[in-house]
């Protein structure tokens, strides 16, 4: 079992007038402590724990985390497009409609290929939303939680770090305090253990996602070249009826 507290779980701290006081003072000493070992990390007066192969996970997060936003923002462009494109042929289609004049022949068939026409770019728009925008939502909405959590690791290795120096510095102390050292080596036991269950989760999450990428531009990429090949292939025998229609006119 996780000794990570469960999500929500500080509702049990919740009285009915919110957060105790205590919890509010604990929570602003964690944050002077974190400010506190962040300055003397960054003066060099304290060692920072460092981890390069997280640190190269979280660098391929951000850059998959980028690719994936400026896909969704891509294809959302794109599908406005479609949208534009098929009210710009509907208008088109409707003038059409409107110069047939009723004695003239075909005039049924062209009203048919037009209406046909709407179905087919509506078809096309719907499609892309299911099989593209959808997918693209559902893959970017697993970043969120991870970018959070991400954070908190970062926060809790503060906390470690300033733990096990806080249980240094008593233990190199001229004058040594074994009460407030076997309280310091507690806290510092306990911040490893919550650092580390969820550096070990991060650890196998992060590049399990990364190495997602790979199958979601495929089937991306593949679901959007499939529709568009279709829908060509099936507007190009709508615009052949059309010009046959058209020919007979002539004629």
């Amino acid at each position: 079992s996780s000794g990570l507290v469960p999500r929500g779980s500080h509702m049990a701290e919740m009285g009915s007038k919110g957060v105790t006081a205590g919890k509010i003072a604990s929570n602003v000493q964690k944050k002077l402590t974190r400010a506190q070992e962040k300055v003397l990390q960054k003066l060099g007066k304290a060692d920072e724990t460092k981890d390069e192969q997280f640190e190269q996970c979280v660098q391929n997060f951000n850059k998959q985390l980028t690719e994936g936003t400026r896909l969704q923002k891509d294809l959302r462009t794109y599908l406005a497009s479609v949208k534009a494109m098929h009210e710009a042929s509907k208008k088109l289609n409707e003038c059409l409609q409107e110069v047939y004049e009723p004695d003239w022949p075909g005039r049924d068939e062209a009203n048919k290929i037009a209406e046909n026409n709407d179905l087919l770019w509506m078809d096309y728009h719907q499609k892309l939303v299911d099989q593209a925008l959808l997918t693209m939502d559902t893959y970017l909405g697993q970043f969120p939680d991870i970018k959070s959590r991400i954070a908190k690791r970062g926060r809790k290795l503060v906390d470690y770090d300033s733990a096990r120096h806080h249980y240094e510095s008593l233990q190199t102390a001229k004058k040594k305090d074994e009460a407030k050292i076997a309280k310091a080596e507690e806290e510092l036991i306990k911040a490893q253990k919550v650092f580390e269950e969820m550096n070990v989760d991060l650890q196998e999450e992060l590049p399990s996602l990364w190495n997602s990428r790979v199958g979601f531009y495929v089937n991306t990429f593949q679901s959007i070249a499939g529709l568009e090949e279709n829908f060509h292939k099936e507007m190009s025998k709508l615009n052949q009826n059309l010009n046959d229609v058209l020919v007979g006119l002539e004629k």
